[in-house]
């Protein structure tokens, strides 16, 4: 019986002394906490989406209490998340502008065709993989839905087999943008400007034969602009917002009408 409670009273010593010991260890080598780190944090939507360029919003909270980034980095959190941010740091918010997605492809069933029966996974990014897709435009909308599924607001769908965004549900995040195979989703300033809704780099004459909505490189929307905001790269215009007026001339000129009015 004594022999059992020595040993009983031996492993709850040993207990004891291993808990001690691990209790001065956690002083001794805790980490500091960053209190600027933790109220910027607080301010952040807490998307974990990396839009922001680090490694979700604890990552970037870091990075700006220590001064290694800038306020405004933060699509889903919008201007009202750069202003709390800025307050913390003690900076100016600057122009922090809002953004939003845009998908650049107007093929719907309407303008253009199956080349083929797709009976695989519902994925964009599978059917990709197959023979380039399923449209008869090898750079549209494919259809699927996978940008659908990866957001997190429920801003973007598809109808008639194109993706669509609803401008006041998205934040910007940036999923849809990493998600689509074929890179035509972008992001762009939430501003009066004129887009192109159209990825398509083929020659004019091949686009005419697969899209009816799609651009063609005629130029004529670069010539029209006084501004220099549209430029034709690769026989598809692409429209600078930052010289872009709203003037409305490159959406008159363009005889696809795959041009058309932000806002």
């Amino acid at each position: 019986m004594n022999g059992i409670l020595i040993a009983v009273g031996l492993v709850a010593g040993i207990g004891l002394l291993i808990g001690l010991i691990l209790s001065i260890a956690s002083i001794i080598m805790a980490v500091p906490k960053d209190e600027k780190a933790e109220k910027i944090l607080e301010a952040l939507p807490g998307a974990n989406c990396g839009a922001c360029g680090f490694s979700g919003c604890s990552g970037y909270a870091n990075a700006l209490a220590k001064g290694e980034a800038e306020p405004g980095l933060c699509a889903p959190g919008g201007l009202a998340c750069t202003k709390e941010v800025s307050e913390i740091l003690g900076v100016s918010a600057g122009n922090a502008e809002p953004k939003e997605a845009v998908v650049k492809c107007m093929g719907s069933l309407e303008n253009t065709t199956y080349k083929a029966e797709y009976l695989g996974l519902k994925s964009c990014a599978a059917a990709a993989k197959i023979g380039g897709g399923l449209t008869a435009c090898t750079f549209g909308c494919l259809g699927l839905g996978d940008c659908e599924r990866a957001c997190p607001y429920d801003a973007i769908h598809v109808n008639n087999g194109v993706a669509y965004v609803t401008g006041d549900k998205c934040r910007a995040c940036t999923l849809c943008v990493k998600t689509c195979p074929r890179g035509i989703i972008e992001i762009v300033p939430k501003k009066d400007m004129a887009l192109v809704r159209c990825s398509n780099h083929d020659k004019g004459a091949v686009t005419r034969k697969l899209c009816t909505a799609g651009c063609i490189g005629c130029k004529k929307c670069e010539k029209a602009c006084e501004h220099g905001a549209v430029k034709v790269v690769d026989f598809c215009a692409y429209v600078t917002p930052e010289l872009c007026t709203n003037c409305g001339a490159c959406v008159e000129a363009c005889p696809q009408n795959c041009i058309t009015f932000f806002k």
